[in-house]
């Protein structure tokens, strides 16, 4: 880790804030912010939480529904267990995936899903694009209707696509880049409201 980033995320009041809340990662401040902004959650809702480690929003969604919902976290990595979550180690993708959810479907589909960085920035926001693709392929099979789906991807030339492939999927389709996010990061988040199942859609 170079010393150029450690000093600026010693600097950086979210990455600060989240030190002393004793949240998980900064990234808990993003989900919030979304949260505030847009109507993702309601009292009862079934959360799917992708990419979901170290599990900053799971623990933000958790809070935000007061203990009235159910989370499930899903990721490769361990996730340090907490009330009202349950975990699943797997990786997004996994056929196998689908038998671990169960029938019961879900009122929102997070995602926080990030490519392994290389360097190249076409690569990482091609990777980013492919990551949202998987996300929203699983929540087009697991979202009750009228739910929402919320997630992570790179600026770049592929967006507008991307959006164009998601946007009949929704009553409302926004973009959306919260203060949380680093300035210089070219991360945005696609927040999709409405579930429309491709039955309504004539796909």
């Amino acid at each position: 880790m170079g010393r150029r980033f450690v000093a600026e995320r010693r600097r950086d009041p979210y990455y600060r804030a989240a030190q002393r809340e004793e949240l998980r990662s900064r990234a808990a401040f993003k989900l919030a912010a979304l949260s505030s902004r847009f109507p993702i959650f309601h009292e009862g809702d079934r959360v799917l939480d992708l990419g979901a480690a170290p599990g900053g929003w799971s623990l933000v969604a958790r809070d935000i529904l007061g203990g009235s919902g159910t989370i499930v976290a899903v990721d490769p990595r361990p996730i340090e267990p907490a009330d009202g979550i349950e975990v699943v180690r797997m990786r997004v993708g996994d056929a196998r995936l689908l038998g671990r959810l169960g029938p019961a479907r879900f009122d929102v589909v997070l995602s926080d899903m990030s490519p392994r960085i290389s360097g190249a920035y076409a690569t990482d926001h091609a990777r980013s694009v492919d990551l949202v693709r998987a996300a929203f392929e699983l929540a087009s099979t697991v979202l009750n209707e009228g739910g929402a789906f919320v997630a992570k991807v790179f600026q770049g030339d592929l967006l507008e696509a991307l959006a164009l492939e998601l946007r009949p999927a929704f009553r409302s389709l926004r973009t959306t880049k919260p203060a949380a996010s680093r300035e210089r990061s070219s991360e945005l988040y696609l927040v999709g409201l409405g579930f429309r199942p491709r039955s309504e859609t004539g796909s």
